[in-house]
C-alpha cells in the first residue's frame, strides 16, 4: 500500500486537546493490490472476476482522513479507526456530542466547535476514517473508493436482481425509484415492478404501460408525475451491470490499519501506534462483526489489526457486502428491506450450534487474532435486529457463556438513532424517543480503551437473561394502559436465509418460505413499561416516562415502524392519570418534589459512574437537567378560570 497526501490543515483552530496538544488534519488517497490467489484474500467474492495488472494483482484505492496530535508522541499512540456510514462519520455526535445536524460539519471537520467535548481528543487518540462503499455517491465530503467491477468475458458482468424501494420514512419523498446497479438493458420485457402495502401481504405487479425506464439509473410511474404511495413496497426486478467487487472493502481497511500501525511510510511513522480500536455505529458496527467472520483482523504478517472492536447498534446483523451485485446500504427491519442479506448464522462471537443446519460456529476464526469486543445495542436492535442472539442461544432456550474477551450492552429504553426531542411523529403512531445513547457509549469506549491499553477488564455484560427471566418473547409483553399508547404485536422475526433476488412469496420464487426461524427475545418491562435489563440510564432508572426502543406505523400498526422508538408522559397528577385511564403512577405519586426527583437521579448518575457506565460529566449534565426540568412546574390556570 501506498498513501497519497493531499493535505495537512491545522484542526480546531489549533486548541490545545489537555496533555496532547493542538492537532492536524492529515487527507488523502491510499493505494493498495490485492493477491487474488493468497488464502488471506480467497473469502471475497468475484475477487477472481476483477481487472489485474501487469503484475497479476488487483488495485483500488480508498479516500482516507486522519486526525492526528501535531506531536505524535504526547498522544496516547492508540489508533481509533471508525468505520464509515454510508460514507459518513458518525462518532462526532455519539462521542462528541456535536449538535449540528449538517452531515458536512461531521464528515468535513475543522472547527473547534466539530470538536464537540474533544473525548477522544482529551484522551491523545488519533482518529482515522476511510471509504469502503462503492455504492456511495460523493456527496457532503463523505468518503468514497474506486473497486474494480466483476467482469465476464471482458466485459462487466450482468445478473437479473430485484430492487425494493419506498418512500415516506427514510427517503421522505420521491418522483423516481433508484437503481443501485445501472440496467443492462431499458427493454421492459426483461423487467417486471410490483407493489404491495405491508411485507406480508401478496405483491401485486403493476402493469408495464403504467411505468417506464427514465435511464438506466431510474423508473418512474405513468402518467409521468404519478407519486410513489407512502411506504409502499415497491420491488423491481430488472437485469443490471456493474457489480463492483465490494468484499475488497474488507481487505482494504485491514490493509490500511496494518500499513498505519507498522510501515516506515505511514503519515504516523514519527511515532507508530501501540494499540488499534475499530468502532462502528450500526452499518459499520455490521461491518466490523463481518470482517471478524471473514477471518479480516489478521494481517498479511500474522499480526492482530485491531486490539479493540467496538460494534454499536448491529444487533446480530453482518453485511449486503461480500456479494456480487452488493447493497450494503440494505438495512433489514420489519417493514424494510427485510429480505436482503444481513444476519445470518453464526451470531455469537461465543460458539453455538444452528438448529437448521446443524453447523457449529462463531464469528471468531480461531486463528489467534480475536480482538477485545465491546458489542452494544438499543432497545430497537432487540425488537427489529435480533441482537437477542449474540448472547442466547438460537431457539432462546439459554443464555450463551460468553468468551472472556468479549462483553455485550443493552442500552435499556433507547431506539437505534436518538430523536431531537420533538412532537412530531411522521408517519408513526407514538412520540420519538429522545434519549441518547452516547453517555454509556462514550463510557464504554473508555472501558475498552483501559481494557486494550492496560488490561482492565470493563465492567460485566448487562443484556437481556433468560435465567434471570428478563429476556422475553416479544409477543409475551403486556404494556400498560396509558393514554395515546399504541403499542407492538412482537418483535421482527429473524429467519434462515432467503434467495434476496427471489424471496419467498415473490413470482419466481422457489421456495414457498423459509427453512427456520431464529428465537429474538427482547428485555421483559417493569410496571411502566420501560425495560428491566440492560444499563438503565437516569431517564429509564428515573423515569418521567415510558421509553421504548420500538414504534408502530399510524396507518398500518401491525408492523414496527423502522428502528425507531416511542415516548409516553407520565401524567403529571393522580387526578389526570385518572382521568385518562393511566396505569402508570403519576409524577406526584411517585416523587416528592423536583428537589426529590434531582437528588434521585444524582444518586443513581453517581451510582452508574462507580460501576464505570457513566463518566463524571455526563453524570453532572443528567443532574443539571434534572434541575431544569419543567414537568414539576406548577400547573398553569387557563386565563379563563384565573378569577
Amino acid at each position: 500500500m501506498d498513501i497519497r497526501i493531499d493535505s495537512i490543515l491545522p484542526f480546531a483552530e489549533g486548541h490545545a486537546f489537555g496533555k496532547t496538544g493542538p492537532y492536524e488534519r492529515v487527507k488523502g488517497v491510499a493505494r493498495g493490490t490485492l493477491d487474488p490467489s493468497s488464502p488471506q484474500n480467497s473469502g471475497i467474492v468475484d475477487l477472481d472476476k476483477a481487472q489485474r495488472n501487469a503484475a497479476g494483482l488487483i488495485e483500488y484505492e480508498i479516500d482516507i482522513d486522519i486526525l492526528k496530535p501535531v506531536d505524535l508522541a504526547r498522544g496516547n499512540r492508540v489508533l481509533f479507526y471508525e468505520v464509515s456510514n454510508r460514507g459518513n462519520k458518525l462518532l462526532g455526535r455519539l462521542l462528541h456530542g456535536v449538535a449540528s445536524t449538517n452531515p458536512t460539519d461531521l464528515n468535513d471537520p475543522l472547527t473547534l466547535a466539530h470538536a464537540g467535548n474533544g473525548l477522544l481528543f482529551e484522551r491523545g487518540a488519533t482518529l482515522v476514517w476511510s471509504g469502503w462503499d462503492p455504492t456511495v455517491p460523493g456527496r457532503n465530503a463523505n468518503l468514497c473508493v474506486r473497486f474494480p467491477l466483476a467482469l465476464e468475458d471482458g466485459r462487466p458482468m450482468v445478473r437479473r436482481i430485484r430492487e425494493e424501494f419506498q418512500v415516506g420514512k427514510r427517503i421522505a419523498t420521491a418522483e423516481t425509484i433508484a437503481l443501485t446497479y445501472p440496467a443492462a438493458s431499458l427493454d421492459k420485457g426483461k423487467a417486471r415492478l410490483m407493489v404491495r402495502t405491508r411485507e406480508s401481504d401478496a405483491r401485486v405487479e403493476i402493469p408495464k404501460e403504467q411505468w417506464e425506464f427514465v435511464n438506466a439509473r431510474r423508473v418512474w410511474l405513468l402518467p409521468q408525475g404519478t407519486p410513489l404511495v407512502p411506504l409502499a413496497i415497491y420491488e423491481f426486478w430488472y437485469e443490471a451491470t456493474e457489480s463492483h467487487v465490494t468484499g475488497v472493502c474488507f481487505a482494504a481497511v485491514r490493509d490500511l490499519v496494518s500499513f498505519l500501525r507498522h510501515d516506515t511510510a505511514s503519515p504516523l511513522a514519527a511515532c507508530l501506534p501501540r494499540h488499534a480500536i475499530g468502532f462502528g455505529i450500526s452499518q459499520g458496527g455490521r461491518f466490523l462483526r463481518h470482517s471478524l467472520s471473514l477471518g479480516m483482523n489478521c494481517d498479511s504478517h500474522g499480526r492482530r489489526v485491531f486490539d479493540g472492536v467496538f460494534a454499536h447498534t448491529a444487533g446480530a446483523g453482518r453485511l449486503f457486502a461480500n456479494h456480487s451485485f452488493a447493497e450494503p446500504n440494505r438495512t433489514a427491519a420489519q417493514h424494510e428491506d427485510r429480505r436482503y442479506p444481513e444476519a445470518w448464522f453464526p451470531f455469537s462471537v461465543a460458539t453455538t450450534t444452528d438448529p437448521f443446519s446443524g453447523a457449529t460456529g462463531s464469528l471468531l476464526r480461531g486463528n489467534g487474532s480475536a480482538p477485545l469486543i465491546v458489542q452494544t445495542n438499543s432497545s430497537s436492535e432487540y425488537w427489529q435486529k435480533g441482537a437477542s442472539l449474540i448472547s442466547t442461544d438460537p431457539l432462546g432456550k439459554t443464555d450463551l457463556v460468553m468468551p472472556e474477551n468479549a462483553r455485550a450492552y443493552l442500552i435499556a429504553g433507547t431506539q437505534h438513532a436518538t430523536s431531537p426531542p420533538s412532537t412530531a411523529r411522521g408517519p408513526n403512531a407514538n412520540q420519538g424517543n429522545p434519549q441518547s445513547q452516547a453517555p454509556a457509549i462514550r463510557a464504554l469506549v473508555v472501558a475498552l480503551e483501559q481494557w486494550v491499553v492496560d488490561g482492565v477488564p470493563p465492567p460485566p455484560s448487562r443484556v437481556p437473561s433468560v435465567a434471570q427471566g428478563t429476556a422475553v418473547d416479544a409477543a409475551s409483553i403486556r404494556f400498560p394502559q396509558a393514554p395515546d399508547f399504541t403499542t407492538p404485536k412482537g418483535g421482527n422475526d429473524i429467519t434462515t436465509p432467503v434467495d434476496w433476488v427471489d424471496p419467498p412469496g415473490s413470482p419466481d420464487s422457489t421456495l414457498e418460505a423459509q427453512a427456520g426461524r431464529y428465537a429474538t427475545l427482547v428485555s421483559a418491562i417493569d410496571q411502566d413499561g420501560n425495560e428491566v435489563a440492560g444499563i438503565r440510564l437516569p431517564p429509564v432508572a428515573v423515569p418521567l416516562a415510558t421509553l421504548a426502543g420500538w414504534n408502530v406505523y399510524r396507518d398500518n400498526p401491525v408492523e414496527l415502524a423502522d428502528r425507531d422508538g416511542s415516548l409516553i408522559p407520565f401524567a403529571r397528577t393522580r387526578v389526570e392519570r385518572e382521568t385518562h385511564g393511566d396505569q402508570r403512577r403519576s409524577l406526584e405519586e411517585r416523587y416528592r418534589s423536583l428537589a426529590d426527583y434531582v437528588a434521585q437521579v444524582s444518586a443513581y448518575a453517581d451510582r452508574l459512574v462507580a460501576e464505570r457506565l457513566l463518566l463524571p460529566a455526563d453524570a453532572k449534565a443528567y443532574v443539571d437537567a434534572a434541575r431544569a426540568e419543567t414537568a414539576f412546574a406548577p400547573m398553569s390556570i387557563p386565563a379563563a378560570a384565573a378569577k
